[in-house]
């Protein structure tokens, strides 16, 4: 049961307002406190996926003063074969990731900015069920796992009363979407997508257009460098090595169909396979296709064709 005073703060979080990555509180000094925001007052924030987009992010999160990370979530254990961004990258292997290399970047960083020698506070998790079961005192979960797993883990943390950030997209198929979406309507929950972009060149533009000044738009062409990734293949991957070390392979299946292991699935590969994620344009059309719409003034798509 958590205690009167962080019911009373979930519930200020929840009617204040959003901004940012969706979630703050008042400065204490706003509210005539010393300039530093009390432990109370801090939102306890678990990191649901330690892979290279989170651990990516994480450092700016860790300077935001309102949340305070208390724990990680990743099947991995901890290893040094995550692929590295980008193709001027190579084929160069070695990227960390996992929950423990999570912790440790969370624990070192607090206990530098403690003035200590060393900081505990961080637990690890290789289930998601399992943290949210123990964790009691977590306000917020930020999801930074494979796509498949977006949706189960959103619509856990909403069940439990706590709010969700997530990386795009919500989910891996329309239904789970929408279910999550319909969740995030009738518990009132707040909820945020991350990497969203509101540039304001967009606003000039449809100005631009709506004045006439470049003529009638006609076509509308977007562009690309993905994938990064081996994709389409009708085949399953052959390279089946035994299950390493410290990595739960059921637990990384999640919600998806029972299957062979393979690093051909996992890791920042999983979007060349649709039961993991939707390939370029799950990754790259969130950032773009929406500013489409509000730039044009779409309306629903009426055909659609691939290859």
């Amino acid at each position: 049961m958590k205690k009167t005073k962080d019911l009373t703060r979930r519930e200020f979080i929840k009617a204040a307002a959003v901004s940012g990555i969706g979630l703050t509180v008042v400065p204490a000094n706003a509210l005539g406190g010393t300039g530093r925001i009390a432990p109370s007052d801090k939102i306890n924030v678990a990191l649901i996926g330690s892979g290279t987009q989170a651990l990516k992010m994480l450092p700016d999160w860790l300077k935001r003063p309102e949340l305070q990370f208390v724990s990680v979530c990743d099947p991995n254990r901890e290893s040094y074969d995550y692929p590295l961004w980008g193709r001027s990258k190579g084929e160069k292997k070695g990227a960390p990731g996992g929950r423990e290399v999570g912790r440790a970047r969370i624990n070192e960083f607090y206990a530098e900015n403690a003035g200590k020698g060393a900081y505990k506070g961080c637990s690890a998790y290789a289930d998601f069920r399992e943290l949210l079961e123990k964790e009691e005192d977590v306000d917020a979960v930020f999801i930074m796992t494979p796509d498949h797993l977006h949706a189960t883990v959103a619509a856990a943390a909403m069940k439990k009363g706590i709010m969700v950030g997530s990386h795009k997209p919500v989910g891996n198929f329309m239904h789970e979407t929408r279910v999550v979406c319909e969740m995030a309507k009738q518990t009132e929950i707040p909820t945020q997508l991350f990497a969203f972009q509101d540039p304001q060149e967009l606003y000039v533009l449809k100005e631009w257009i709506g004045q006439g000044l470049i003529g009638e738009v006609k076509e509308l062409h977007r562009w690309t460098n993905r994938p990064m990734w081996p994709q389409g293949s009708p085949y399953l991957p052959t390279n089946t090595p035994p299950i390493p070390d410290g990595f739960d392979w059921e637990l990384w299946l999640g919600p998806a169909l029972p299957r062979t292991y393979s690093p051909d699935y996992t890791h920042t590969v999983f979007r060349g396979w649709y039961e993991f994620g939707g390939g370029c344009l799950a990754d790259m059309g969130y950032y773009g296709f929406w500013k489409d719409w509000r730039l044009l003034n779409l309306g629903m798509p009426v055909s659609a064709e691939g290859s």
